[in-house]
C-alpha cells in the first residue's frame, strides 16, 4: 500500500496543424509534428528571425512643456 507508484498521466491534446509545416502534431512535440520542426522553430527564435515590432509611443510628447 505505502511503495506503489501511480503511474504519470498526461492529459491529451486535441492534434493540431504543424506550424511549420501543417501535418497533424505529435503529443511529444505538441504543438509540432516531430523535432526537427521543434528545432527549427526553435532556431528562428534564437536568430532573431521572429521579432515583434516597436512602435514609437505618440502618446508621450517628444519635449516636456509646463
Amino acid at each position: 500500500m505505502g511503495n506503489e507508484s501511480k503511474p504519470r498521466v498526461e492529459p491529451l491534446r486535441k492534434p493540431r496543424e504543424c506550424p511549420e509545416c501543417g501535418r497533424p502534431s505529435t503529443r511529444e512535440n505538441y504543438p509540432f509534428c516531430s523535432d526537427r520542426c521543434r528545432q527549427l522553430d526553435l532556431s528562428r527564435w534564437l536568430t532573431g528571425s521572429y521579432a515583434i515590432p516597436v512602435a514609437e509611443d505618440e502618446s508621450k510628447p517628444d519635449s516636456e512643456e509646463y
